[in-house]
């Protein structure tokens, strides 16, 4: 058991938000009442999220998308009206960690999908250096066969864009929303670009540079870096740590 307070403290001692311009404010966003004992963790701070953390007695729940961002209405009414409801009325703390949960170099989000994809990085690149550059585990034939091995290991479809046949050697990846990230990955050398999502641009860059572009869903490439936080917290503090998964097709 520990207090919000020390929680906090351990989070941003392991993350540094700090060191990042984010896009909303890290570190604890609503403050409950609770000691903390039970530790949930998610992708995003929605309803259900919630409604699970609070089906499972938890105590804090920390996430990657919280709930407040730069630029939103801040008025609390309708969905933002009933996250915060749910909140304050159990009494939990609610941590929420966007860049610096993507770039920690063991832990986060960019990290742990290498290491399910098999993917060893040995450079950073991109804005913030969130980007993640590196060698596969194994080379692969063409873009089409690197897509179907990133689809097995997180059993859903990949768009795959490809302008060319090239072997693929060295594969840049950053997590998310980071389609922007594509023209810096090509600078940085690689062979093929993973992300969460395509915009139109991209199709165009992939078959006009001859550099792959997968998505592999936003949600799909970030279920992993709160997971990994959460437990090693849990674990440093002598807590308890469930990750709680709730499904979104993007």
């Amino acid at each position: 058991m520990t207090d919000a307070k020390t929680l906090g403290l351990a989070l941003d001692a392991l993350l540094e938000p700090d060191k990042f311009k984010d896009y909303g404010p890290n570190g604890l966003q609503v403050e409950g009442d609770r000691e903390v004992r039970l530790l949930v963790s998610g992708v995003t701070a929605s309803r259900a999220l919630i409604e699970a953390a609070i089906e499972a007695n938890a105590d804090a729940i920390l996430v990657h998308h919280g709930l407040f961002w730069r630029g939103q209405d801040g008025r609390v009414t309708g969905w933002m009206r009933e996250r915060l409801r749910l909140l304050l009325a159990h009494g939990i703390h609610l941590f929420a960690y966007h860049l610096p949960l993507d770039a920690h170099a063991e832990l986060g989000n960019n990290a742990q999908l290498g290491r399910l994809l098999g993917l060893q990085s040995d450079g950073r690149f991109g804005e913030q250096n969130l980007g993640f550059i590196g060698q596969g585990d194994q080379t692969w034939d063409t873009a089409q066969s690197l897509a179907d091995h990133v689809a097995r290991v997180l059993g859903r479809q990949v768009t795959c864009v490809s302008g060319s046949e090239r072997p693929i050697r060295r594969i840049a990846w950053c997590t998310g929303g980071a389609q922007g990230y594509f023209e810096s990955a090509m600078a940085a050398g690689a062979d093929a670009f993973i992300t969460g999502e395509i915009s139109e641009p991209q199709a165009h860059l992939a078959r006009e540079s001859g550099v792959a572009f997968l998505a592999c869903g936003h949600h799909a490439s970030e279920r992993y870096g709160a997971a990994a936080v959460g437990a090693r917290i849990a674990q440093d503090l002598g807590l308890t740590h469930r990750f709680i998964e709730i499904d979104n097709p993007a």
